[in-house]
């Protein structure tokens, strides 16, 4: 006999359509735009509680953690600046930005920048743990939210499947080669690498697949 809470956490393997699923990247509507900025929104705060839980951040963050040190700037605009040059990059391999991608910018490190402000530094490890857990999440079901606006790609998404179709290299070694340099530069740089690293790496596609399968079965009915 199935469990009903485990069967509604089933991962979901492809991007389910909602009521809120665009038909182009420019097909705004109210409700939609809605879902897109909590959706990033919810993102943003959830990789606040992975830097504030400063056990380990995602690798992206990891990179804007350390171009802030360097620079004296806030994470906010770190994260800002390093989304507008991956978003150049896009121009030589001739991707077009979505309503989606421009928000992604400017939400996501706004959320941030709440988030380390508002969010205490953690000391005691497992409640360091707990938020970095909890921003996993945070992070999973944010994705899912926007990703099923169907509004445009985030930069890093766009640059990794952009570079996919102009090298014909598998997707996943894109990827692991983006994050994987990201994450040694930002190292480099200062920013924080740990426990909180790894679990990112290790349950964020399971978080996402998670969150996508609930926002199919809650929209389903």
């Amino acid at each position: 006999m199935s469990n009903p809470f485990l069967e509604f956490l089933r991962p979901h393997k492809t991007v389910p359509q909602t009521p809120w699923t665009a038909n182009s990247r420019w097909d705004l509507s109210l409700p939609r735009v809605s879902v897109l900025f909590f959706g990033l929104f919810i993102f943003g705060l959830g990789d606040a509680l992975l830097i504030q839980s400063t056990i380990g951040n995602a690798p992206w963050s990891v990179l804007a953690q350390g171009v802030s040190g360097k620079l004296d700037i806030t994470m906010g605009w770190s994260t800002f600046a390093i989304s507008t040059l991956v978003l150049l990059l896009w121009i030589p391999l001739k991707e077009k930005p979505g309503f989606g991608t421009l928000s992604n910018i400017t939400i996501i490190a706004i959320a941030i920048q709440i988030g380390v402000s508002i969010f205490p530094t953690q000391d005691n490890f497992f409640v360091a743990v707990a938020c970095c857990l909890l921003g996993i999440s945070m992070v999973g079901f944010g994705s899912a939210l926007y990703i099923t606006c169907g509004l445009g790609p985030g930069p890093r998404d766009g640059l990794m499947t952009s570079l996919h179709k102009a090298s014909g290299i598998r997707i996943g070694r894109v990827r692991l080669a983006i994050e994987g340099s990201v994450l040694l530069l930002g190292w480099l740089l200062g920013g924080t690498v740990g426990l909180g690293t790894l679990l990112f790496a290790l349950l964020i596609g399971q978080s996402i697949a998670i969150s996508l399968g609930v926002v199919s079965r809650v929209t389903s009915k």
